[in-house]
């Protein structure tokens, strides 16, 4: 998994970016086909901004999140973002049983 990792209004240091790698780990165990992450950090005022995007095979997968401290909106983007792989990853599976429901009622 390819991470660019960029910061608006931030310096991006390196404990930032050894958290981000650390909670995006856990997406990756979760779907191991994601192909890279773009993940931009911003701070307005008081409001910390993370925001990603996942490109995973044939499709991106986008989410952000706002809060007051950049380490909390880290945490929220990594939730989000797992939610919607294991959504993604749940619409790529094979709903078709392979005898089929009906079959077996046939008997």
């Amino acid at each position: 998994m390819q991470l660019s990792l960029t910061g608006h209004h931030v310096e991006v240091t390196s404990a930032l970016r050894s958290y981000v790698e650390k909670k995006l780990e856990r997406i990756a165990r979760h779907f191991e086909q994601v192909i890279d992450v773009h993940c931009v950090l911003t701070v307005e005022k008081l409001r910390h901004k993370a925001e990603a995007t996942l490109h995973v095979s044939g499709n991106a997968i986008h989410a952000d999140a706002i809060n007051g401290n950049m380490y909390a909106s880290i945490d929220m983007l990594t939730d989000k973002l797992d939610r919607l792989v294991m959504k993604h990853k749940e619409k790529r599976k094979d709903h078709h049983n392979a005898e089929g429901r009906h079959a077996s009622a046939r008997l």
